[in-house]
């Protein structure tokens, strides 16, 4: 009951939050072409996509949130494809996609490191990663707490973990960053130290 009807309203609305629009917009500015988003959730992203996009592929593993996310595709440019999946095991061919979008994801994947290969396997060679992530906080006394409350929060969040190191995932993934900023949205500390920035494959 929780995972089917609770979960995907609580964080539609969660994700919804006015302050996390300029991080969206930023996240899609500048895309072009065949865009993959992973964890497209209810589709907030979706009318923000610049017309140098000329298709989106949404994937995601929960239905409910891809009935809202195709909901709010139609009427909508350019074409999208909705795909109920995980990001571990993407179905699309290799060097199919111009640019790949996560935007608070890589925090509620199953396995970060899995995700990021298929990330590298599915863009083309000049490809683009775009990325907007809360995780791991500078300092020690907000990581404790971070890694303190993951393990409760994890399960009623939707996997969400507090304290997953963007920056070193993406750069372990063999990803070259070409910009990142970093620094805390409004929230309690352990939640809402961000991530922001594109990298392309090294």
């Amino acid at each position: 009951m929780y995972e089917k009807h609770i979960l995907p309203r609580l964080t539609h609305l969660a994700m919804g939050q006015d302050q996390l629009l300029p991080y969206r917009r930023r996240a899609v500015s500048g895309l072009h072409g065949r865009v993959l988003e992973i964890g497209i959730g209810s589709g907030l992203n979706l009318a923000l996509y610049p017309e140098a996009v000329h298709q989106i592929i949404g994937v995601d593993p929960s239905p409910e949130l891809l009935s809202r996310a195709s909901q709010t595709s139609h009427g909508l440019m350019p074409a999208t494809e909705m795909i109920e999946g995980v990001a571990e095991a993407l179905p699309l061919e290799d060097r199919s996609v111009d640019c790949v979008v996560a935007t608070w994801t890589l925090c509620s994947v199953l396995e970060p490191e899995k995700v990021l290969a298929e990330i590298r396997r599915v863009l083309k060679p000049d490809g683009v990663f775009r990325f907007v992530e809360h995780g791991l906080a500078p300092e020690p006394s907000v990581q404790r707490w971070q890694r303190w409350l993951t393990p409760v929060w994890k399960h009623c969040a939707g996997n969400c973990h507090l304290d997953r190191p963007t920056d070193a995932l993406v750069e372990k993934s063999r990803f070259r960053i070409e910009r990142l900023d970093t620094g805390y949205a409004t929230g309690p500390k352990p939640m809402v130290f961000m991530y922001e920035g594109f990298a392309c494959i090294d």
